[in-house]
């Protein structure tokens, strides 16, 4: 019996060229993420840009936030010019006193972004959150406007872990007034509190706590209505990165487990 000669199917072959060229395309990110990515707005806030006739592929408005941007597309947003190739940065700090969570400081105090190493200092990073002036600790700094939206949206809350040293020694009813869920003296009510005292000796109490609240500087309004002097303030867990044995002023890059904790718990922080 002869052999049958195998005939190449021409319209398979297409199909498979075509299917190739529509995965390439599909990994380019839509127009309103490649926008919030770039830490300008949030993706709700891009897709209003967007129908406003206020964002250009390439010299030509868009009104379509689906839209597939490529890396070498010139995007422009309200005249500012945006650059698509920039891989995301995901950095936890171990931020000191005395430096300021923002980008910039209009009175000229030391930010966060000077203590990175020379290699990011040129790309446009941010902090997700802040912890204030006199605070320390664990503080995410990114160029991922996609992450840092959602982990600092009024309605998500992960949970944040703190080491507090108090002076003196915290009383029960202190502690289980925490525990129930304080009133602040301004009204606000707040979620219970988590909360665990050691004595630390020298007359100093060591207070870990983990909030489930962004009330600003909750910590320090509940402390001073009971009478507590906090003389230091750490940081030390944010939903799950922990703090670890940083150093106090260093910089590492996030790991791929712990960015793959951080994606799973923005998907269900409760997890």
């Amino acid at each position: 019996m002869p052999k049958t000669q195998s005939r190449k199917n021409p319209q398979a072959s297409l199909h498979r060229e075509a299917s190739q060229v529509s995965a390439s395309a599909n990994k380019n990110p839509r127009l309103n993420k490649a926008i919030a990515q770039r830490g300008l707005c949030s993706r709700r806030k891009a897709d209003e840009l967007i129908f406003q006739g206020k964002v250009k592929v390439n010299g030509q408005t868009v009104l379509d936030p689906s839209c597939r941007i490529a890396e070498n597309d010139l995007l422009e947003v309200s005249g500012q010019k945006l650059s698509l190739v920039q891989k995301p940065v995901y950095l936890m700090l171990h931020k000191p006193i005395q430096t300021v969570s923002t980008a910039h400081d209009p009175e000229g105090r030391t930010t966060v972004l000077d203590l990175l190493p020379e290699q990011f200092r040129s790309m446009r990073l941010f902090p997700i959150g802040r912890l204030d002036y006199f605070s320390e600790g664990l503080l995410l700094i990114t160029n991922d406007g996609d992450l840092a939206n959602s982990l600092m949206h009024p309605s998500f809350h992960l949970p944040k872990t703190y080491h507090v040293t108090v002076r003196g020694f915290v009383p029960k009813e202190s502690l289980a007034r925490m525990q129930k869920g304080m009133r602040l003296s301004d009204g606000t009510q707040l979620l219970p509190v988590p909360v665990h005292a050691t004595c630390l000796g020298h007359n100093t109490t060591l207070l870990c706590m983990t909030l489930h609240q962004g009330i600003n500087r909750q910590i320090r309004k509940m402390c001073e209505q009971e009478n507590l002097t906090i003389l230091k303030l750490v940081r030390v867990a944010y939903g799950p990165l922990k703090l670890g044995d940083l150093a106090l002023g260093q910089v590492r890059e996030l790991t791929a487990r712990e960015l793959k904790e951080l994606s799973k718990a923005r998907q269900d922080p409760k997890a």
